[in-house]
């Protein structure tokens, strides 16, 4: 892997990653026996970070019995303000100032379609000609796909998979100009399963302060650490730097479909408190489809009922699963992790192309295991780091030691025997 950043304005993705994914998925064969009994493998996919494909990941039922109690009240069939229901804002500000050394307000807090609309936002609010944005690689590439459409000129800085994926902040320096706008800093981390320390996340902000933009906390994953290192909310350093915090309920509460998500000025500063700067938030949220409004109804119920056991059953899961993973990759010697995963539902691993015959790169090596072992996973290629793969870990553990049994047998198929290796 490079060391340091570098500036690019060409996309070092050519397909998202749910299009990469269908490819691989139609790439694997229809096979039939005679009397047409399919024969073909049951599909395994440790690609797409979508908990809830399998039974072991399911919601609280506050939380269904919350959404259902807001249909059903025939109060929130018409259209919720453009920025949210009050209530739902109200309720969001609350939650996570719980983790904050201060306190946000509703105002502070624009409810969206899911933490997808919320980077978009969060781009088209920082869209200047001549602008730049500083993104982690790997990172999740609708940050790019936003910013090519807000012509922002993306700058990529490596993290350190040495230094548990930490962001290089000396490259953020080398690669920060008077036209930088915002560092982007996913925690914990997609795709690689890394929670970043205190100590590290305030020197991000000093970083930023010092040059001059502000931080881009995408918390989507948030709480869900079962490492060593606790969940810190980039908000913590608001005082320091103006921070744009990301999130959303679908992850934590395992539900991607409602599309809940939040765009919040964590800014006890109030560099954003200007009223140029909240008319400009209302204006563009006026032209934005918000998420149903008896899905943001429920929100409250949701956040103020969900049981501390159900959080704490998710993270023995993933942290089970990820396990079973780390093990596994110990006994596959084409594929290596340089740290166990500490939080969020994915992880990058490092493919030894060297050791097998007939693979050429990472977009190959998965594109043969899905059309021989019916094991779907992601290239690194899609997040920006190639000859690496991303596994997705939120999975049932019989799912995860079946797909790792065949990309064992993957292997051993496609080594290269001792006398190709010392060739």
């Amino acid at each position: 892997m490079e060391n340091g950043g570098s500036t690019t304005t060409t996309s070092t993705t050519t397909i998202t990653i749910k299009g990469i994914l269908s490819l691989l998925m139609e790439s694997i064969p229809e096979e039939e026996e005679e009397g047409g009994r399919c024969a073909a493998k049951r599909v395994i996919s440790l690609g797409m970070g979508d908990p809830t494909l399998y039974s072991c990941f399911r919601t609280t039922q506050v939380s269904l019995q919350a959404v259902s109690d807001s249909l059903l009240s025939n109060k929130f069939h018409g259209y919720a303000p453009t920025v949210g229901l009050p209530q739902t804002r109200r309720a969001i500000a609350e939650y996570l100032s719980r983790d904050l050394p201060y306190k946000l307000s509703q105002d502070d807090v624009f409810i969206t379609s899911g933490c997808t609309q919320a980077i978009d936002v969060a781009l088209a609010m920082l869209a200047r000609p001549r602008a730049n944005i500083i993104l982690p690689r790997p990172g999740f590439p609708i940050y790019e796909l936003c910013a090519k459409f807000r012509h922002l000129e993306v700058r990529y800085v490596d993290l350190l998979p040495e230094n548990g994926w930490e962001i290089d902040l000396d490259a953020v320096e080398s690669l920060a100009d008077e036209n930088t706008v915002a560092l982007v800093v996913i925690n914990p981390g997609n795709p690689c399963g890394n929670v970043y320390s205190y100590h590290h996340l305030m020197k991000v902000a000093e970083t930023a302060k010092k040059l001059g933009f502000l931080v881009i906390a995408d918390e989507v994953y948030g709480h869900l650490a079962f490492g060593s290192k606790p969940f810190v909310p980039m908000g913590v350093f608001g005082s320091i730097v103006p921070v744009l915090t990301l999130g959303s309920l679908s992850k934590r509460w395992i539900v991607p479909g409602w599309r809940l998500g939040w765009f919040v000025t964590t800014d006890p500063s109030g560099s954003f408190k200007d009223p140029k700067i909240i008319e400009r938030f209302k204006k563009y949220f006026d032209i934005l489809g918000g998420p149903a409004t008896f899905i943001q109804a429920a929100v409250p119920t949701i956040l103020e009922q969900t049981d501390e056991s159900f959080f704490k059953k998710t993270l023995n899961s993933l942290k089970n699963s990820s396990d079973i993973c780390y093990e596994w990759i110990k006994e596959i010697p084409c594929i290596d992790s340089s740290q166990q995963p500490e939080g969020s539902m994915a992880m990058m691993v490092k493919l030894n192309l060297s050791l097998l015959e007939d693979v050429s790169d990472d977009i190959d090596f998965c594109f043969k295991l899905a059309r021989e072992e019916s094991v779907i996973l992601l290239p690194g290629t899609a997040v920006g780091l190639k000859n690496w793969l991303r596994i997705t870990f939120a999975a049932d553990a019989s799912s995860i030691e079946e797909a790792f049994k065949r990309i064992k047998c993957f292997y051993l198929r496609h080594a290269k025997t001792e006398s190709q290796l010392y060739s």
